[in-house]
């Protein structure tokens, strides 16, 4: 089979149509090829901050919260400068390096650009 069939859930190659739309004999996901396609084209990536700043690769931005850190006794307090940003898909669209805390993901409605 091509690689346009593979299942976009788990990578399986394995797969089969089914009337209008395709499914994976692994782990059992339906889509629709035409609807994926579509999906993939019309994404847009932009990321914007809590002022509606566009963010990119490498900005610097500052903390507008308090956010607090899993397994650390104390929270990331508003103001901490965060450097050198890289954008990311999915809910915690921004990696990066907090100083005292180390690498970890944050959301961009909780940034603005410094």
């Amino acid at each position: 089979m091509s690689n346009n069939n593979n299942c976009p859930q788990c990578g399986s190659e394995f797969t089969y149509p089914e009337q209008d739309h395709m499914v994976c004999s692994q782990c059992f996901n339906e889509w629709i090829p035409k609807e994926e396609e579509e999906m993939e084209t019309n994404v847009t990536d932009k990321v914007l901050d809590a002022n509606g700043n566009e963010l990119i690769d490498g900005d610097t931005v500052i903390l507008i919260k308090d956010l607090p850190v899993k397994g650390s006794p104390k929270p990331m307090k508003i103001g901490t400068k965060v450097k050198n940003i890289r954008l990311t898909a999915g809910d915690h669209n921004i990696s990066c390096k907090v100083d005292g805390f180390g690498a970890m993901y944050l959301k961009s409605e909780f940034v603005k650009k410094a």
